[in-house]
């Protein structure tokens, strides 16, 4: 697929990260990073990425490509300075993708295709047309960037983009993490079955919470999923300020209050490559 690539001419299509005016800045935890909004233009569509960094950081060995939950598609873009991003600031990969910085890491937050913003089905997903649209992404960024290894994170209904992106891109990323993993069938399609995830040839972790409220990813399903792709899987516990309806981000099932903790879990994996203990409130 690498192959099939010719003249992404992303530089005609970025807009740039500005400092924030201080009343913003106060207020915006991500205020003194590097954030980008890139739109890579393809074959009668684009799709865009928001790129953070350290600033100053400018040799990265680890990318990691966050697919964030439902709808999936928010009309990424910048305005005024800002990264505005609908439906989707709350998202667990969103709000807190900023710990999985390092001076050597970046993270990728990866939009729906121009062509899906308002319907973004999980029969779409499982297409080569998304899977040449992440390697899209994939080409733009290694180039502006170099060679690294590639992680791919889904969380909720993201999900079953990163799986489905981690089954057609294997050649090109080192492992593929499915948090809050939306395993039951909901009206955007089938979700993440097992059988999928056995497709995928680079090293799989699952990252769930325990007492995950949201019908559609239910924990004892995750539980018997690992076991039957022979994945690893952390279990988180504990809550803070939980609110909202069962699947929204703000409950166990965005990791609501273990945040920092669940991506230090993640990030060792990413790392090591050994399963870290489980997350919880005492460690």
């Amino acid at each position: 697929m690498h192959g099939r690539w010719f003249g992404i001419l992303i530089l005609s299509l970025v807009y740039c990260w500005s400092p924030l005016p201080q009343a913003w800045a106060q207020n915006d935890p991500y205020a003194a990073l590097f954030n980008e909004v890139i739109v890579v233009p393809l074959q009668g569509r684009n799709i865009a990425a928001l790129i953070t960094h350290k600033p100053g950081a400018s040799k990265f060995t680890h990318a990691i490509a966050l697919f964030p939950g439902s709808p999936g598609y928010g009309n990424l873009r910048m305005e005024g300075g800002r990264v505005k991003i609908d439906k989707l600031g709350g998202n667990f990969l969103i709000r807190a993708r900023r710990h999985f910085l390092a001076d050597d890491v970046l993270t990728v937050v990866v939009d729906a295709p121009s062509d899906h913003q308002g319907s973004f089905p999980h029969s779409f997903r499982e297409t080569q047309r998304y899977g040449e649209d992440i390697n899209g992404v994939l080409d733009a960024i290694s180039k502006r960037y170099g060679r690294m290894e590639w992680t791919f994170i889904g969380t909720s209904e993201g999900s079953v983009s990163a799986a489905h992106a981690g089954r057609m891109l294997s050649a090109r990323i080192k492992q593929v993490v499915l948090t809050s993993s939306l395993v039951n069938s909901s009206y955007a399609g089938r979700g993440v079955q097992a059988s999928d995830v056995k497709k995928i040839s680079v090293p799989v972790l699952w990252v769930h919470h325990k007492h995950d409220p949201c019908k559609w990813t239910p924990y004892w399903q995750i539980k018997n999923y690992a076991r039957e792709t022979q994945s690893p899987l952390v279990t988180v516990t504990g809550e803070k300020d939980v609110r909202g309806n069962p699947c929204d981000a703000r409950t166990q099932h965005g990791f609501v209050g273990t945040e920092i903790k669940t991506i230090k879990a993640i990030l060792s994996w990413i790392r090591t490559g050994q399963t870290p203990p489980d997350v919880s409130d005492s460690n």
